[in-house]
């Protein structure tokens, strides 16, 4: 099995082969190291070495003049010029001055790689007069740098002292004016800080723009060649805009208090919309709209909203899986996700993927259908039955058709229909991907439905719309939308939801359901179509099942809707984190089309300018006289014989 090593026994490692040679030296070499200076050189060590080996034979060593070597000048200071020795005046250069070798705190003796000591581990402390001289050797010698240096180099030395005290001087002297008039300018500033703190409030105050700095910021129209063209006069700074946008949110949320005087609700409600129009991009009539449906705190939410992109989510297809296998399955493959919520037992969110989603082996098998959360809601509310008929009068691209297919366990039977050909290829390439085999794909106009085929159990509208609740997806409805498109969306849906209400059949056991619903959030579009409906058509708002959602509007404006829209609901990118989405569900209780209704719907189908007079066969039959004496005159009799008789018995 091998020795047991004792930790405790372990020897130490300590420095290597070369240093364990040169054992020693670094005691030596930290004679001749000054603190503070740089390591010495190759040049310097061979030096050192020269002296320290120069020391063990004694002072009063000579040598010949004109021998060679490295050693340097002659230690006891004689000359070539046939000088004696030294003078007593310069007797202290000979005694060597006595120094105490100490460790500094925390510090050791270390070798570097290439033999060199640590500089700053060794510190030397003179004796207790405390005189500042240079550091020597033991013969009195000062380092080996001043033995190097010429006559002129040490004349500079003399001089540079003296340039650093003068220097050392001036510093002081600068420092301690800087400290002075630091001293002042805290005492003017403890002094001013109140005035400052009033300026600050003042500052903090919004006022409105001037005129001329609103014709800057305007939008100048030139024409050239014919043709309009929209510059501004100057780049918009959006950084002041937003500023501005947040000041005049604070006076309107307090506008009493807060406001300028002399100004009105309406002049800051019109540079909100026109600066919220500018940094968000948005049309004039658009935010018109949208400051009627929020207020504005939440508005400004709805529009910061649709600037960041919806997350992603998946529906599991039970068809072919589980929702547990296909989350183990993704992130096995490197997806990160999460469950959708308590509220949907299929949806899947996906946060990051390092494979493409709508590409994986997954996908291809049909084991899930790329789909918004938002659009798994209306066919919650549907709550489709085994064994039923149901129509999706607008299927494109099937993922709808595919979740009530789903949710039926492929019994019963689905027509899916859409009045785009195109749109259906999608649909069916879906439908055969999910393995769905109860659905029949039709291509009709959904207005002309009935006629084609009727007596649904369940009918699904998700009606096209204005799509300005799916603007994080198409920003361009930012601009491209104005009355025109909202009022026509909104005649279409009328026209649909008659139709899809039409082709329920209010007698079926477990049916008689219509959900309608939109992508859009303009009330023209949803509330607005719903009431008509009711007052159109013998159906009734029924509870969605949905557990979270803010209420439909009652009121709107100076519109009154009926009070059992509060049934309906609606969706939120700012508050939901879906696309924003609008549901309404109906329960239909009879198969009746009202009478006064039934004639209204008539003339409405057919154009006021289409309309014609009797067909002139008629004419033909009798002359004018005839006519009055065959109609009108007998019921004018008839009239007065009963007032004859009845007048009699009344007196």
């Amino acid at each position: 099995m091998g020795r047991k090593l004792d930790p405790t026994k372990k020897e130490k490692r300590g420095p290597g082969r070369k240093a364990r040679k040169q054992r020693g030296a670094e005691v030596e070499l930290a004679r001749f190291l000054p603190p503070g200076k740089k390591k010495l050189s190759s040049h310097g060590r061979k030096r050192a070495a020269k002296r320290r080996l120069g020391a063990g034979s004694g002072p009063a060593r000579k040598r010949p003049l004109g021998a060679g070597g490295g050693g340097g000048r002659e230690p006891t200071g004689q000359t070539t010029c046939g000088r004696s020795g030294f003078s007593d005046d310069n007797s202290k250069w000979l005694a060597p001055v006595k120094a105490k070798k100490i460790r500094s705190k925390g510090n050791h003796v270390e070798l570097s790689s290439d033999g060199e000591v640590e500089e700053g581990n060794w510190e030397m402390e003179e004796e207790e007069d405390g005189s500042s001289e240079e550091m020597v050797d033991d013969y009195g010698a000062s380092s080996s740098e001043e033995e190097e240096l010429l006559p002129i180099e040490k004349a500079a030395l003399k001089q540079k002292p003296d340039s650093e005290a003068d220097s050392e001087e001036e510093e002081e002297e600068e420092e301690e004016a800087a400290e002075t008039t630091g001293r002042q300018k805290m005492g003017q500033k403890e002094e001013e800080n109140p005035d400052l703190q009033l300026n600050l409030d003042i500052d903090e105050q919004f006022k409105l723009p001037t005129n001329e700095e609103i014709e800057k910021e305007d939008i100048l129209f030139i024409f050239r060649d014919s043709l309009m063209v929209f510059l501004p006069a100057e780049p918009p700074d959006l950084h002041v805009i937003h500023q501005r946008i947040k000041g005049n949110m604070e006076v309107l949320q307090d506008f009493v208090v807060k406001r300028e005087e002399g100004r009105t609700r309406q002049e800051y409600l019109a540079l909100l919309r026109r600066d919220m129009a500018a940094y968000y991009s948005y049309s004039d009539f658009l935010l018109m709209k949208l400051m009627d449906i929020f207020p504005l705190p939440e508005l400004i939410n709805f529009l910061e909203a649709n600037e960041v992109p919806r997350p992603v989510t998946i529906r599991t297809n039970t068809l072919k899986t589980r929702r547990r296998d296909l989350a183990q399955a993704l992130i096995n493959r490197g997806v990160n996700l999460d469950p959708l919520g308590k509220w949907s037992k299929t949806g899947l969110v996906i946060y990051d993927s390092t494979v493409p989603i709508g590409a994986t082996p997954e996908y291809l098998a049909g084991h899930y259908m790329l789909q918004g959360a938002s659009s798994l809601l209306p066919v919650m509310a549907l709550a489709p039955q085994e064994n039923e008929r149901i129509l999706d009068m607008c299927c494109a691209p099937g993922g709808k058709t595919s979740y009530i297919a789903q949710l039926m366990k492929n019994t019963g039977m689905i027509l899916a229909n859409d009045s785009n050909a195109e749109r259906l290829r999608s649909v069916v390439g879906n439908l055969h991907r999910l393995g769905v085999t109860n659905t029949v794909v039709s291509n009709c106009d959904g207005r002309q439905f009935p006629k084609v085929l009727g007596g649904f159990d369940r009918v699904l509208l998700d009606a096209p719309c204005s799509g300005t609740g799916v603007i994080s997806k198409d920003p361009a409805v930012k601009t491209n939308k104005d009355e025109k498109d909202i009022l026509r969306c909104a005649h279409l849906q009328k026209e649909l939801i008659l139709s899809a209400i039409d082709s329920v059949n209010a007698a079926s056991e477990t049916g008689g359901y219509i959900v309608y619903c939109t992508c859009s959030i303009m009330v023209e579009e949803n509330e607005w179509v719903v009431d008509y409906a009711l007052k159109k058509r013998n159906v009734r708002l029924v509870a969605t099942g949905l557990d979270f959602g803010k209420e439909g509007f009652t009121r709107f404006k100076d519109r009154r809707f009926h009070p059992s829209l509060k049934s309906t609901r609606r969706f939120y990118p700012h508050t939901h984190n879906m696309d924003g989405f609008f549901i309404a569900k109906f329960k239909k209780f009879s198969n009746a089309i009202p009478q006064a209704q039934k004639e209204t719907t008539t003339l409405s189908a057919v154009p006021e300018t289409v309309v014609e007079p009797p067909p002139k066969k008629k004419k033909l039959e009798g002359s004018k006289a005839d006519k009055e004496q065959k109609l009108p005159q007998p019921t004018l009799k008839k009239k007065h014989s009963l007032q004859a008789q009845r007048r009699p018995l009344k007196a």
